[in-house]
């Protein structure tokens, strides 16, 4: 029935496959080479009113979205399913057929065959299977009356390779499809000591609930000397009904996951506030404040009161800050502090250690995809299948020892490969000398 349906037979072909994936692949470059996600002036401005036209009828620039990348996804998943179903149970038959039954003379047609005659009534059946074990063929065998035929095959499994990637390709596909209409994709700034509940879509910035807070306990930063950015880090720590759950630091390609939801260090960004956190050394009280610039902060249980009068920068970033601090009716301090830094400060009989930052807020990409360990699995089951296609054969050996009414003997071996049949051939040739070598 499938040869006679055309439209089986078309979902079925090779060629389709190949049409298809050249389609992909070439839509894909595309892809790279034209900015995804900008505005029709940014398309007018760079490439022209015509052109940008002709790419919004094309939904070039949302290009992985259209209707007709996910067509083409679609009609690649029903060629590879058609395709599978209606080559796969002729697969599974070679994979599992009886060997045994062999005729004899489909063996002496075989493109690797061996042939000897012996004179003498001595040829042990046994000693040759034991040849075949030594030099890697573990043998099943089957007895007549006058014949005992052994066979041994390696890497059956690898004729499966090939639906292995199908399957892969398959279950990628529908990783991405979950991923895509049950996840999310958004950002959140949150300044240092703050929290957040909610993130805000990439598509449409509207706010998502997390479920939870996420709260940005601490930023740092490192430069280099020419004043570039060297690394980052927020420590940040998730609280769920008031309570904290996980703390973690953060930094590029080291996120902090939980329950499904991944965030990642992207950007921040600095203010001109200032976070100045004050310990009374006796009692080791500690407290941190978040003081604007030129304005005055108070701790009053403490009858202390502080402030930034003065800050030296580097483009945006605060290399060090002038403190003003006083305690009671004591005459203020006035103390430079390197960003970051701390100093101590006498009061009388108690001494206080300050330390003054300037005030970040971490930027965080964040993301939900349900569909990620199917796009895992599928990537492991691809390599699988792409090494089991392209590295391992399915090769297969007979020996075939019949003894005639004179007692007299006739061995033949023969063999087979679906590839790589030129390696097959020379270690066929080896093979059939160490046979040769044990009877004669």
């Amino acid at each position: 029935m499938k040869q006679t349906n055309s439209l089986w037979s078309f979902f079925a072909s090779v060629k389709l496959a190949i049409f298809t994936l050249s389609f992909i692949a070439v839509s894909s470059i595309i892809g790279t080479i034209i900015p995804q996600g900008e505005s029709h002036s940014f398309y007018i401005k760079n490439y022209g009113e015509v052109w940008a036209r002709f790419f919004e009828v094309l939904d070039i620039p949302d290009m992985y979205y259209s209707w007709w990348f996910i067509g083409l996804l679609g009609l690649l998943s029903a060629n590879l399913i058609i395709c599978s179903i209606d080559r796969f149970p002729g697969v599974w038959r070679i994979v599992n057929a009886d060997n045994l039954a062999i005729k004899p003379e489909r063996l002496q047609k075989m493109s690797e065959s061996k042939s000897w005659k012996i004179s003498k009534s001595t040829t042990d059946p046994v000693l040759l299977s034991k040849v075949l074990l030594k030099n890697g063929w573990k043998t099943v065998q089957k007895k007549t009356d006058n014949t005992v035929l052994y066979f041994s095959q390696k890497g059956r499994w690898s004729r499966t390779g090939v639906y292995l990637v199908h399957a892969s390709i398959l279950i990628i596909l529908t990783g991405a499809i979950i991923g895509h209409f049950l996840g999310f994709k958004g950002s959140v700034m949150i300044p240092e000591t703050k929290s957040s509940s909610k993130i805000y879509s990439y598509e449409n910035s509207t706010p998502i609930k997390l479920g939870f807070e996420i709260r940005c306990d601490s930023f740092t930063i490192e430069y280099y000397d020419n004043g570039m950015p060297k690394e980052y880090m927020s420590k940040l720590t998730v609280l769920k009904d008031n309570r904290e759950i996980l703390t973690k630091n953060i930094e590029v390609n080291s996120p902090l996951t939980y329950e499904g939801i991944t965030f990642y260090q992207s950007s921040y960004e600095g203010y001109q506030d200032f976070l100045i956190t004050i310990t009374e050394q006796l009692s080791e009280e500690k407290k941190q404040f978040i003081v604007p610039f030129q304005r005055q902060k108070e701790w009053k249980e403490k009858q202390l009161r502080f402030g930034i009068v003065n800050a030296e920068a580097i483009g945006q970033r605060v290399v060090r800050s002038k403190l003003w601090f006083k305690a009671g009716n004591s005459p203020a301090s006035i103390e430079w502090i390197k960003d970051g830094k701390s100093i101590t400060v006498k009061d009388g009989s108690k001494l206080y250690s300050i330390s003054v930052k300037q005030m970040y807020a971490t930027g965080l990409q964040v993301a939900r995809d349900p569909g990620v360990w199917l796009v895992y699995i599928g990537c492991i089951l691809m390599l699988a299948g792409l090494y089991m296609a392209f590295f391992m054969s399915h090769r297969r050996i007979w020996l075939l020892i019949t003894t005639d009414e004179n007692n007299r003997s006739s061995i033949l071996l023969a063999g087979s490969a679906n590839k790589n049949r030129v390696d097959f051939s020379s270690r066929f040739s080896e093979l059939a000398q160490k046979i040769e070598s044990s009877i004669s």
